[in-house]
């Protein structure tokens, strides 16, 4: 999206065709940064998220945004980095706070900024803060890979798709012109 206009109209599209008015945000800073709450919220959707609540003072307890979670119908997050190689989404704790938000709900939707594109695997190691010593601590408690929804067959080979996590996984590019 190369506009905060064009970023709502295909955030709302989202909500729009799932006929929801739930969200649940994590605490990405891009999504601070482009005031996805206060949008969403201003359009008459119910947006719980990590970093503040708008309905109360205090921030939510980690229990408090798990139950959320599972009952929103959409998580929106930013990511650490997309993987071109596989299409994968990385998200971190460090940056996420819980990434609950990217696996209860029903719909995933990821926000990244071209500048957390990475081509291959061993690109993406060499960038992750992971410590080589055991004494040493990891900045993000940890990562999740997301490369689609999950997929299991029965016996019958019926294939389920969104068994574990989210049915639906949407990853919307934000150029840097969008502020």
């Amino acid at each position: 999206m190369a506009s905060l206009e064009e970023l709502e109209v295909v955030l709302q599209q989202i909500l729009l065709e799932l006929g929801t008015h739930s969200v649940v945000l994590s605490r990405n800073p891009l999504l601070a940064e482009l005031h996805i709450a206060d949008r969403l919220y201003s359009s008459g959707k119910f947006v719980t998220n990590w970093t503040r609540d708008p309905l109360r003072k205090e921030p939510l307890t980690l229990p408090e945004f798990n139950a959320a979670s599972f009952q929103a119908k959409v998580g929106i997050t930013g990511v650490e980095y997309v993987l071109a190689e596989t299409g994968s989404l990385v998200l971190s704790s460090a940056t996420e706070g819980a990434q609950i938000a990217s696996l209860a709900p029903p719909v995933h939707v990821a926000l990244y900024r071209r500048s957390q594109l990475v081509g291959t695997l061993d690109e993406l190691l060499a960038k992750l803060p992971i410590s080589a010593r055991a004494d040493e601590l990891t900045s993000g408690r940890s990562f999740v890979f997301i490369t689609g929804t999950s997929r299991t067959a029965d016996i019958e080979q019926i294939l389920i798709r969104g068994v574990h996590g989210p049915g639906e996984n949407h990853a919307i590019l934000v150029e840097d012109s969008c502020r």
